[in-house]
């Protein structure tokens, strides 16, 4: 699938309900939790890391914060030394935040204020990296993101947990309402809204497939993110653009950028 649709989500919609944002957002980072999604972007993250001489993270876009505790685990063992994750959103969902935040004792933390990823405040360090939301931006805002990382001289990750083919498409439309109402009840933390919109009016449901479909419609190939980093402006800076892991749930798009001598 190499075309790509700038068509419309509905949580990026100012007048959408956060109270069904949330719950679409609470789905996503269970799933993406449950399937070790991004299991194949632990080499690329951890070389940025290393490159850069980091061991904090700082999650742009981070939604609800899916698979991020796993990654989080994860690099540290690698690593072999504890790294920690600031998360951050235009819309911050304070609850999940706040969930993550003491199930890691203190590992992942939060900005509680909006940070809009394509003007990060200098003061906000470490590796950037946006998981499953890159395709919410248009190409000028999508180069901006770019652009500002490369300017500052942050490296930065962007993953989006596809391969981005109607095979996924089409199990998204067959599978995906089953699995909605099978695994709801088990999302944490509990919401009684939660249900109400999932079983009684099915509002959830409906917004996480039509939101998946467009996602799939929306992300960029390989070829599409390597095009608009190459127009980044910035000196001694390097963009890779590709594809990792196999398997159902498995497959990453990637884009990582990096300074080649990062000031310390």
């Amino acid at each position: 699938m190499n075309i790509r649709l700038q068509l419309f989500e509905l949580e990026d919609q100012r007048w959408f309900p956060h109270v069904i944002r949330q719950g679409m957002l609470d789905f996503l980072r269970f799933m993406i939790t449950r399937l070790n999604a991004y299991e194949a972007a632990l080499p690329l993250l951890q070389e940025l890391l290393e490159r850069s001489g980091q061991r904090h993270i700082t999650d742009l876009c981070s939604g609800a914060g899916g698979g991020i505790a796993a990654i989080q685990q994860q690099l540290g063992q690698r690593l072999h030394r504890p790294v920690t994750v600031t998360l951050s959103d235009l819309y911050p969902n304070l609850g999940a935040y706040k969930y993550l935040q003491e199930s890691s004792g203190g590992a992942i933390n939060f900005i509680p204020e909006p940070v809009n990823a394509t003007a990060v405040p200098a003061s906000i360090k470490g590796v950037r990296t946006i998981f499953s939301s890159f395709h919410h931006f248009p190409p000028h805002l999508a180069k901006a993101i770019l652009q500002d990382a490369a300017s500052k001289q942050a490296a930065i990750g962007i993953f989006e947990g596809a391969r981005k083919s109607w095979l996924e498409l089409l199990l998204l439309w067959l599978l995906f309402p089953l699995v909605i109402l099978l695994v709801t009840p088990f999302i944490r933390p509990f919401r009684l809204s939660r249900l109400f919109f999932t079983y009684l009016l099915p509002l959830i449901p409906l917004g996480i497939l039509w939101d998946g479909t467009v996602s799939l419609l929306r992300i960029y190939t390989p070829a599409q993110l390597q095009r608009m980093a190459s127009e980044a402006q910035a000196p001694n800076y390097t963009w890779r653009s590709g594809r990792a892991g196999t398997g159902p749930g498995k497959n990453v798009i990637y884009l990582i950028g990096y300074p080649e001598e990062v000031k310390r």
